[in-house]
């Protein structure tokens, strides 16, 4: 099963979830066992299959650590963090949580895009 750090100790995705912000992008770091690797992907895949179907939903993208790394990072596109607390919180979302490799450590948090004039746009 997954382990659940934060990725910013004051402010864990648990407070988050509480938030009014739309859009948001979730960010999850994983690390997990060289030798684990596989079972992350196909438990990660499954997921991202089940929460492709949930309403609010956008977009997601997995990215790898490069060089031989262990450390994945998700990168997923949602309406809202209602959206995504909804889908967050669901008993089967919870219950997928144990196909995870037990070396598996997981550090979601969510962000909103930050505009900046001739650098970032809104």
């Amino acid at each position: 099963m997954v382990a659940m750090e934060p990725l910013d100790p004051l402010v864990p995705i648990t407070q988050q979830l509480n938030a009014i912000v739309s859009p948001v992008v979730l960010i999850n770091i994983f690390t997990v066992d060289a030798a684990d690797v596989d079972a992350l992907l196909d438990a990660w895949e499954h997921d991202a299959n089940w929460m492709k179907k949930q309403p609010g939903y956008i977009s997601t993208q997995l990215h790898r650590g490069i060089a031989g790394s262990c450390t994945f990072l998700n990168y997923a596109i949602w309406e809202s963090v209602e959206h995504f607390r909804t889908a967050f919180t669901s008993p089967e979302f919870s219950n997928s949580l144990a196909a995870y490799p037990s070396s598996t450590i997981a550090r979601p948090h969510l962000f909103s895009r930050v505009a900046m004039p001739n650098l970032c746009t809104s």
